[in-house]
């Protein structure tokens, strides 16, 4: 297909950046293969795509629809009012825009956009990040097309005639990270003598790591560790004291090539676009995952790169107990660090949005 060609497409997915950022990464590249085409988002009303999707560029129609609450709330009450006014809605926004396809990457707002896109016998993909399916993309799968995920054995959620296994879109800036180690300590003003640890907890912040990374400070202190920790914009004032020559605290990190350059063990979440940014990177990395997410996607997340023995895991009722064991293991043996890092970056897919638009490219074709 040449590039003078011009297409249409909807796009949906949102209420977290796990939704968002894919649909921003795949509208980027079908912009840069057809830049003549047209794209509008659908997104939920009161969520964070209705900000970032037109940072980056992009028209967006909002939805008035929400979740299924798991306790009994008033929400739930609304929401088969919800519904019905988001698929009455997606019905006019695909009447008016007629869109050659439609692609979904999760999130209740994709679900009645989707539903109607696919009952019009438009081409519709949908994108799986995670390595247990959300209740939007399962309830999609027998309608659409063709769906794109990030893990082996998806068979058990989708049809498997349709899944083709892409990755999750990645941020190109991370793909050699390797070659940009002296300028990272020169970023951070760290030693690049000592071993450097970074914490990330999403930038929201995640408490129970936080509390860890402060109550084990003396701990790294004594073993040698300098540490990169990224607490969220929530826990900043709280911890931004205890920034000193080894210990480096950050809301946001800007650069995160740079923080992954620089670190030698990472200690992250699990959310699904983290694991597949720490595969690319490749560093050994120990996961903390979050209870509180919806079908408990993370855990299961770091149970499927664990699996490969490609990193360490310790839940959060786990911290008091195993941290420092586990943590000086890991740092005390190169063997077991050179093997971690090799293992997790066999799972890296840096081609992902690329493969993800060539599936949606022979949608087109058909």
């Amino acid at each position: 297909m040449s590039k003078e060609q011009t297409y249409r497409f909807v796009v949906s997915g949102g209420g977290t950046g796990g939704h968002i950022y894919p649909a921003i990464a795949i509208a980027n590249e079908l912009k840069a293969r057809y830049p003549n085409s047209e794209f509008l988002f659908v997104g939920a009303k009161d969520r964070m795509e209705m900000e970032k999707v037109p940072q980056a560029g992009y028209d967006i129609v909002g939805l008035w629809i929400s979740g299924i609450q798991r306790s009994l709330t008033l929400k739930n009450l609304l929401f088969p009012f919800k519904l019905i006014s988001s698929l009455w809605k997606s019905k006019a926004i695909i009447r008016k825009f007629k869109p050659d396809a439609a692609i979904g990457t999760g999130g209740y707002a994709s679900a009645p956009l989707l539903r109607i896109a696919s009952k019009k016998g438009i081409p519709s993909l949908i994108q799986e990040q995670n390595s247990h399916a959300g209740i939007t993309n399962k309830w999609l799968s027998g309608r659409v097309k063709k769906i794109c995920t990030a893990y082996d054995g998806m068979e058990r959620f989708f049809p498997s005639e349709k899944i083709v296994l892409t990755g999750n879109p990645v941020r190109q800036d991370l793909l050699d990270v390797s070659q940009k180690r002296e300028e990272a300590f020169g970023f951070f003003e760290l030693n690049p003598n000592k071993k450097t640890l970074l914490v990330l907890g999403g930038s929201l912040g995640a408490g129970k790591i936080n509390e860890l990374i402060h109550k084990q400070l003396s701990f790294f202190e004594k073993n040698g560790v300098q540490v990169i920790w990224q607490c969220g914009k929530y826990y900043f004032e709280k911890y931004t004291q205890h920034t000193s020559d080894t210990v480096k605290v950050h809301a946001f990190l800007n650069r995160m090539d740079l923080a992954y350059a620089a670190a030698d063990i990472i200690i992250s979440r699990a959310g699904a676009l983290s694991v597949s940014e720490l595969c690319l990177v490749g560093k050994p990395v120990l996961f903390i995952p979050s209870p509180n997410v919806s079908e408990d996607h993370q855990t299961k997340n770091a149970q499927a790169v664990v699996a490969k023995e490609a990193a360490l895991l310790l839940k959060e009722s786990e911290l008091d107990a195993q941290f420092e064991t586990v943590f000086s293991e890991v740092l005390n043996d190169l063997e077991q660090q050179k093997n971690l890092s090799e293992n997790i970056k066999k799972l890296a897919r840096p081609e992902a949005t690329k493969d993800i638009v060539n599936e949606i490219e022979k949608l087109l074709e058909v």
